[in-house]
Formats: C-alpha cells, structure tokens, sequence
C-alpha cells in the first residue's frame, strides 16, 4: 500500500482544531480506558490499520492488558470492561454504525445513566472525531510503521 498525500506535510494547519479536540479529550473527565477504547473499536470496525496500531500501541504504553485489547471485538461476552466502558462501546458501535443502527435508545440510555451530560456530549464527539480521523487515515493510505519485531515469527 502506497500512502496517497502526507496531508500533515501539505495541510497541518487544516489539522489544528482536531488535535486541540484531541488535547481535550485527553484532559477531560473521561478515563483513559474509555477514550482509547472507543477509539480502537471504532477503528477496528472502520479498518483502519493506522489508527489500530496507533491506539493499541498507545494503550499498551499505559498499561492496557493484552486480553482486554485482545478481546474487544467481542466485549459483550467478556467480563473484562466496566459497565462504563460498555455503554461507551457500544453508543460508538452504534453511531459508527449509525446508517444501520439510528442509535438506538437503548444505547442511549446505558449512556445517560453512567455519564453525566457534558461527559455525553464528549463521548459523541469522541467518536466522530475518531470516524474523521479513520476516514482521513484510509482516504489517504497511511501505513502504520512496520518494524522486524512485528513482521510475524516467520516472516521471510
């Protein structure tokens, strides 16, 4: 796969807002196992070999357990996330899904009653912003690094 624009080299500036979203989503009231969760599954149902790499990397920097980032793509039958954390997972695979789901009041609900109403508004940007960020990454064709180490045991 051939990148297609370095589109931080060509249009940074066009960047700025979203990395000051970024900033607040860092500093704001949400965990971090929320915020990077919802993150690696929204990427994970988009594709996005980029941000997958990016946020599973990040996670394991902070100490994220390997089953739990592991076992995302199934955490309705895993007992390893916080009744916050799904709630969470699951308005993000709701609004990802948005074409199929309409988000569901059910989703919407389990959200309402673990987070407080700013903290509801900065999960659904949260997640537009990581479906934007998805989309520039796969438009674009931006390979995450690859390194020996991740080439797989028997990679020739």
């Amino acid at each position: 796969m051939t990148q297609r624009l370095d589109y931080f080299s060509v249009a940074g500036d066009l960047f700025k807002p979203m990395m000051e979203q970024e900033t607040l989503f860092k500093n704001s009231t949400l965990e971090f196992s929320v915020v990077e969760l919802v993150k690696l599954r929204a990427s994970q149902i988009n594709g996005c070999a980029f941000c997958i790499h990016m946020h599973t990397h990040e996670m394991r920097a902070h100490g994220e357990s390997e089953d739990r980032m592991h076992l995302l793509n199934a955490w309705r039958e895993s007992p390893l996330y916080t009744p916050r954390e799904r709630a969470a997972l699951a308005w993000c695979e709701a609004l990802t899904r948005v074409e199929a789901t309409a988000a569901p009041d059910a989703d919407y609900d389990a959200v309402a009653d673990l987070f407080e109403p700013r903290e509801q508004v900065l999960l659904t940007l949260l997640i537009g912003a990581i479906n934007s960020w998805n989309r520039i990454a796969i438009g674009f064709r931006s390979a995450h690094p690859v390194s020996e180490s991740t080439t797989g045991a028997n990679a020739a």
